[in-house]
């Protein structure tokens, strides 16, 4: 069975929860917690870097123990200390560590007392009423319990883009290598570049002798045939995450790739033009009467509609129909467009290497310039930094600035919000940065008007820039705050300020929805990676995925301009103006 990244991860994870809960030592939790991170985030296959014997141990945070133990579960599919972990704990109690207020103490203290074992043992108690009545917790924690209880929802059966990618680039490789094989594409909302993925949609042509798929469904990775015909197949991975399989005729492949790309709601506005000019449109071609007129390519579908082609990330029915007769689609943002990264972290805080590392390799992205931009101290878990270490590493940078050639090296910290909208570090100390990316990431349950009122409150501070990942969510795990984003946005552009686009793919922030709200009031965005290690600059292209779904132009993002150009515009009172 292959192992994939996210199997991995999900396994550190697993282990640090429950040695959590036996109250092991934090230094060890946390090295589970940060392979799980640095192995989700590696753009390559960990199981591929153990067959071909690589050193892993020289991977960021990753030691020869948690080396021997990756290769364990790749080689075996599993790890025995976390089935000793599994043997002394009850199999849900972990996942009570999720909830709000809820540390490995108080969890461990339900379980003994209260017999707590799973979230919903813990309703009932919450309920009756006998959670305040123990030491430590209170009527407030009980009620805080309930509340928390309230938010979980169903397990999210949809995958993130970059975990779904993990699954389908070793899929796509494996049958392209069947002989016959045409052409070949991953449809659906994966082609969309949807934040998340339900399910993969694969459209195959192919020569008549193709056995591509039986191929198909013997794929190491498949669990159960759920069916399988000549023209389709469908099958269950060992993830549970389902995959079709469909062979197309040549003449047909552009209008099946339109029709199983979606979205539903654009597909059937594009049938409804067809109807007008008395065409039959489906996933085997257009028809006038029974005479298939178009659907070799999707150029042909649009163009016998009278529409421009019309790029997957737009197909979402939110105008684009309309503009493609207008001729006025936007000419959307593309990864080599970006000259720069300007949310990016070292050493100095949370990151996995230090400040020539990260430089070099912006360098060898082609970047122009790169910004530096670790915590400030409000973020004690990252060992934030204050005044006094956030100067020294100002003249670290203007000294690396005067050797390296190539690459300007800029300034900046993630600074916190403070509750009150007041900023984490003095004036006297952001006055020497080339500007600030600000950040929410404590007191998050504020009422929707005070936590809006509290960023616009920073806004109004003068060394205010970006607002950094606004809505603060982290898909599939945490709710967005209570926001006003609208409202924020009209804020920043009176005052000159910024909206990031987080490009972590955990993140996507802010949504493409938002992303188009802020290009149609004319407030300008950022698409940076928050890049905690070398590898994390790569996901630069889930940001300008999520920009292109937003609607987002060249013209649209701030880090598409050179440095000197970007100087003028993040002066506060600049008027912005089209680039």
């Amino acid at each position: 069975m292959p192992i994939h990244n996210s199997d991995i991860a999900d396994i550190f994870n697993r282990v640090a929860d429950l040695l959590e809960l036996e109250g092991a030592n934090q230094f060890r939790i946390r090295a589970y917690r940060s392979a799980a991170r640095v192995v989700s985030d590696l753009p390559q296959s960990v199981a591929d870097m153990v067959k071909r014997e690589e050193n892993l141990s020289k991977l960021p945070g990753i030691g020869k123990d948690l080396a021997g133990k990756i290769k364990e579960i790749v080689e075996k599919g599993s790890l025995a200390q976390l089935k000793e972990l599994e043997d002394r704990t009850p199999k849900e109690l972990g996942n009570l560590l999720k909830l709000e207020g809820l540390g490995p103490k108080r969890v461990m203290a339900l379980h003994k007392k209260l017999g707590v074992k799973a979230p919903e043992d813990l309703r009932k108690v919450a309920e009756a009423g006998k959670i305040r009545e123990l030491s430590g917790f209170g009527k407030k924690t009980e009620q805080m319990i309930l509340e928390a209880l309230g938010e979980i929802r169903e397990e999210k059966k949809r995958l993130k883009l970059m975990a779904a990618e993990q699954i389908a680039n070793p899929l796509m490789d494996y049958l392209k290598k069947s002989k016959g094989v045409k052409d070949i594409a991953v449809a659906g909302s994966y082609r969309r570049r949807k934040e998340t993925v339900g399910d993969l949609d694969i459209l195959v042509t192919r020569k008549k002798e193709s056995k591509v798929m039986d191929r198909f469904v013997d794929y190491e990775d498949v669990d159960k045939v759920i069916s399988k015909g000549k023209t389709r197949s469908t099958v269950a991975l060992q993830s549970g995450f389902h995959v079709d399989l469909r062979v197309v005729p040549q003449v047909s492949y552009g209008a099946a790739l339109h029709y199983f790309t979606g979205s539903k709601d654009h597909n059937i506005t594009v049938r409804k033009l067809g109807v007008q000019k008395h065409f039959k449109i489906n996933e085997y071609g257009v028809f006038k009467g029974k005479k298939r007129v178009a659907g070799r390519t999707e150029e042909e579908v649009y163009r016998k509609v009278g529409l421009h082609y019309i790029d997957p990330e737009l197909r979402e029915n939110w105008g684009e129909s309309e503009a493609a007769q207008k001729n006025r689609l936007p000419k959307l943002i593309k990864l080599k467009d970006i000259r720069g990264d300007l949310h990016v972290h070292t050493k100095e805080t949370d990151g996995r290497h230090g400040l020539d590392d990260m430089v070099k390799a912006a360098k060898d992205h082609g970047y122009e310039y790169l910004a530096i931009t670790d915590h400030s101290k409000r973020v004690s878990m990252a060992h934030g930094l204050d005044k006094k270490r956030l100067a020294k590493q100002i003249k670290a940078i203007d000294k690396l600035n005067g050797t390296m050639k190539g690459i300007v090296i800029l300034k900046s910290v993630e600074l916190d919000i403070l509750e009150d909208g007041s900023l984490d570090l003095p004036d006297d100390i952001l006055k020497e940065l080339d500007f600030t990316v600000c950040a929410v990431h404590y007191n998050t349950k504020l009422s929707r008007k005070k936590q809006t009122e509290r960023i616009i409150h920073a806004m109004d501070n003068p060394f205010f820039n970006i607002l950094a990942h606004p809505s603060g969510r982290l898909i599939n795990e945490r709710e967005p705050y209570d926001l006003d984003l609208e409202r924020l946005m009209k804020a920043a552009k009176e005052r000159g300020c910024l909206m990031e686009l987080n490009a972590h793919p955990d993140r996507l922030d802010l949504t493409d929805r938002y992303c188009k709200m802020a290009k149609e009031m004319g407030v300008k965005i950022v698409i940076s990676t928050d890049a905690h290690s070398i590898t994390d600059l790569d996901f630069m292209r889930f940001g300008v995925d999520q920009g292109r779904r937003g609607w987002l132009e060249p013209k649209d993002v701030l880090n598409t301009q050179s440095w000197s150009e970007i100087k003028k515009l993040l002066k506060r009172g600049y008027r912005w103006k089209i680039f």
